[in-house]
């Protein structure tokens, strides 16, 4: 069977609890294996190193494989650079922490030519970081996963049940929770982003108030568009103090370029405050347009952009 044919089949079947031996035997890590020795020797590891300025990546979760391996063999079709994986889900335990899980996504880079931009912790949204214990463990765990796969950055969101607007408590606890594992992110030189509806201003008063270079703003563009902020202000603003640790290249209901977010604009001040790194697309999927044939769009525009 082609590996594109047997990714095709464990796609949209999430990973499941089992003995080592059967997962190999049943994920693309076994495919890899199977490989010439050769091959493998030859088939370098991929990273979000690109050589370039920028890589461009997509979240696993906009590519219509949340925390699924087949979200290598996607980002291989539209002409990606690589994938900002999700660490996991509640119901798999948040599976990219463990070991043979980690080895099939490093297999499939190597099969597919395509590397790993970016890490994100979305269950956060529904098991908020702010109030849930278990989630502490998570994020910790989350930065050794990050260094495993040479990722410099890992998105910490909060959304949904996590928001922290409007919630002074809640900014609080997370500024302790902080404080508790951001010594870990130093030492392994990862840095985690905030992903939030606050403003520039409010991102600052947590991270000031953690006070660690290893804790920065994940900027979002269609996120700051939707609650009114000027975001070419704020990126200039934050990126002038080195506050930016990532960006989220989005739309809503649109594709990049098409919708509410002057990009042009976007890539001046990007330019301004000298940043380097992944750009991570995300969302911007017409109504009635597959995820694909957008994609693919988006991936093009992007790299027209800062080329």
């Amino acid at each position: 069977m082609k590996v594109s044919n047997l990714v095709k089949l464990i796609r949209n079947k999430p990973l499941k609890p089992m003995k080592r031996k059967q997962f190999l035997q049943q994920s693309a890590f076994g495919i890899f294996a199977a490989m010439s020795h050769q091959n493998a020797l030859l088939a370098e590891s991929q990273t979000n190193v690109t050589g370039k300025r920028f890589s461009i990546g997509a979240c696993d979760w906009s590519i219509s494989n949340t925390s699924n391996l087949g979200a290598m063999e996607m980002a291989k079709e539209i002409g990606l650079d690589g994938v900002q994986l999700s660490l996991g889900l509640k119901a798999n335990n948040m599976h990219l922490r463990r070991k043979d899980v980690q080895e099939a996504y490093k297999s499939l880079a190597k099969i597919f030519n395509v590397g790993f931009t970016g890490l994100g912790i979305g269950e956060l949204n529904n098991y908020p970081f702010k109030s849930d214990p278990q989630t502490d463990q998570w994020v910790a765990d989350s930065i050794q996963v990050a260094k495993e796969f040479k990722i410099k950055a890992v998105l910490i969101a909060f959304f949904n049940q996590g928001d922290l607007k409007n919630d002074p408590k809640g900014q609080d606890a997370v500024i302790q929770k902080f404080k508790d594992i951001i010594p870990m992110a130093e030492k392994a030189g990862v840095t985690l982003g905030i992903e939030s509806w606050l403003s520039a201003e409010e991102h600052m008063r947590i991270i000031d108030a953690v006070g660690s270079t290893h804790l920065k703003v994940y900027y979002d563009v269609a996120n700051s568009e939707k609650m009114g902020y000027n975001i070419y202000e704020e990126i200039k603003w934050l990126g002038k103090k080195n506050q930016i640790c990532e960006f989220h290249f989005k739309e809503n209901d649109a594709l990049l370029g098409q919708g509410k977010v002057d990009f042009q604009r976007v890539k001046n001040c990007i330019d301004e405050i000298g940043y380097s790194g992944a750009i991570q697309i995300e969302g911007a999927v017409p109504p009635g347009k597959t995820m694909l044939e957008s994609y693919l769009k988006n991936n093009r525009f992007v790299r027209d952009l800062v080329s």
